[in-house]
């Protein structure tokens, strides 16, 4: 190879290094069923589509599941129970039949790409760390007699209790009981080049030590830092700290090269008592900012730059799980598909996002309507409606009698979704859950959809499944929003009768988002670039 071939064969190398084709960091969600009454997974599908989640984490290998993913596109990280483990361990019969039934009839047409062996097993009430690498080894042979081997990554997920110590990070290092399975374990990701799978929850840290640890630091909104004195390397908020910590772990182990994969990570919307910052605001804050945090790609302080994936804990509500009330509340909406809070997935929203004041419990919020909002005021209840024309006829949007059941169920399920309303009003125990019926519910979604977003007729549309009226359909204790229509309304999603407000400026979930145009423009600088380059390559060799 001559000097000039070899000058633009490293010309096309080095602009391929530049534009990086690694993908970019993922945030994912949960997907437990640990409830009573949840959706079908055909709606809970649906519902991650319309959200615009490309990555689920799923506790097991349903089938309905598997197959309401059937040619989504959405990658499932699949996962086998404690339960299950000792049977997956002892036999490899037992793996290829479960692999048989389980996942091949429906792969690829629903994209499995990881298996999660275990959850939490060292924390688990009948240990069995032991039977964790042999379970794996089985499932790896198994996928190897499909072909799938390399397209499918196997590891398991633990808790930040693997650690003896977490603080500073770079003293982490884990416990000397879990070495025996761990280093083999560990041994193994690598000859597979899989993950290591860790469940962060910064949460846990705050409420058992809320007087060593600011709540800001917990949120990712703390203006000071902390030092590392070992390094000097400095922290701003705690899950890079705890990312960290299992970094210089595995480092201490000589598995530096391990990617790590956070699998769960998330905060409570409610609890105990005790658990003054388990609410809604601070559920919001945290997810917010973790989803900006990992779509920056900012990596932590001893990994800048490295790739963060993170699975978001959880999509629903779960009220059969065991232990105090925090344990059933970590979804992001409730078992009939409303939300608890509105979270922006794309990470693309500009709001601000207050935590809860964390010494009374309350979000920090007026005290009366009408209530302030920038440059436009929302109004709670009686007096009238959404005014068009600036001082004419008062309109509300109310579901229509004549849409059907099914019409009416999925508007409603879009208003409270990638609409942005707050439903939990219309929730069990709150003022516009009776009459529980669909007709009822959609007015009330319909209706808060319409006014903060300007009580305009377009925003009354719902496909046919509503209707302007001039009639306040308040009643009893269910008062419904109202709202001047200024210029340039900011939206905004009515809370319940207590005039709590939160303001999202962008919806739920956009069909594309900047980092996906970046990619993209990746992809095609790549092909108008790399093809010539490595074409006067071959035409010069």
């Amino acid at each position: 190879m001559d000097k000039r071939v070899k000058l633009i064969f490293w010309i096309c190398v080095s602009i391929l290094a530049f534009l990086d084709f690694g993908m970019a960091s993922k945030i994912g969600i949960c997907y437990g069923r640990n409830a009573d009454n949840l959706p079908s997974p055909n709606r809970v599908s649906e519902l991650i589509q319309h959200l615009n989640i490309k990555f689920v984490r799923i506790y097991d290998a349903n089938i309905d599941v598997l197959k309401a993913f059937a040619n989504t596109g959405i990658e499932l990280m699949i996962g086998v129970p404690n339960a299950d483990l000792l049977a997956f361990a002892q036999f490899q019969s037992n793996v290829d039949t479960w692999l048989s039934n389980n996942i091949l009839p429906y792969y690829p047409y629903t994209k499995i790409t990881s298996i999660s062996v275990g959850l939490e097993v060292t924390e688990a009430p009948d240990n069995a760390t032991g039977l964790v690498l042999p379970a794996m080894r089985n499932i790896h042979t198994a996928l190897k007699k499909s072909g799938l081997d390399k397209k499918i990554k196997i590891s398991s997920s633990f808790s930040l209790a693997i650690l003896s110590r977490s603080f500073p990070p770079s003293s982490a290092s884990f416990s000397k009981k879990h070495s025996a399975f761990l280093k083999p374990m560990l041994e193994f990701l690598v000859e597979n080049e899989s993950p290591f799978m860790i469940d962060l929850y910064p949460y846990y840290a705050y409420r058992d030590s809320t007087e060593k640890i600011p709540l800001e630091y917990a949120l990712f909104e703390s203006s000071s830092q902390v030092v590392d004195s070992a390094t000097g390397l400095l922290y701003s908020n705690m899950f890079d700290a705890q990312l960290d910590a299992i970094y210089f772990a595995l480092t201490a182990m000589n598995f530096k090269t391990v990617k790590v994969m956070v699998t769960e990570s998330g905060w409570p919307s409610k609890g105990s008592p005790k658990e003054t910052a388990a609410t809604p605001d601070n559920a919001l804050a945290y997810n917010t900012n973790l989803i900006r945090h990992v779509i920056g790609d900012p990596g932590t302080p001893a990994k800048p730059g490295e790739e963060i994936d993170v699975y978001l804990f959880s999509l629903f509500n779960e009220n059969r799980k065991p232990g105090i009330e925090s344990e059933r509340n970590w979804g992001m909406f409730y078992a009939n598909g409303t939300n608890v809070y509105a979270l922006d997935f794309t990470g693309e929203s500009t709001t601000p996002v207050s935590p809860t004041n964390v010494t009374t419990g309350t979000s920090p919020s007026p005290s009366s309507s009408p209530i302030s909002n920038g440059n436009s005021t929302v109004i709670i209840g009686g007096g009238g409606g959404g005014v068009v024309g600036g001082g004419g006829t008062k309109k509300w949007c109310i579901a229509s009698s004549q849409a059907s059941v099914t019409e009416l169920q999925t508007a409603l399920d879009w208003a409270c979704g990638p609409g942005n309303v707050d439903c939990s009003a219309v929730q069990p125990d709150q003022p516009c859950f009776e009459p529980d019926t669909v007709l009822s519910h959609a007015s009330y979604a319909f209706n808060t959809y319409y006014q903060q977003s300007g009580a305009s007729s377009i925003d009354c549309s719902f496909n046919g499944a509503s209707v302007e009226v001039d009639k306040d359909p308040s009643y009893g204790n269910c008062l419904y929003m109202i709202a001047p229509a200024t210029t340039g309304f900011n939206r905004t999603m009515a809370g319940n009768i207590t005039g709590n407000i939160t303001a999202i400026d962008s919806p739920l979930a956009s069909p594309s988002s900047t980092n996906e145009a970046f990619r993209q423009m990746v992809i095609s600088v790549a092909v108008s670039v790399l093809l010539p380059c490595f074409v006067v390559c071959l035409s010069i060799w």
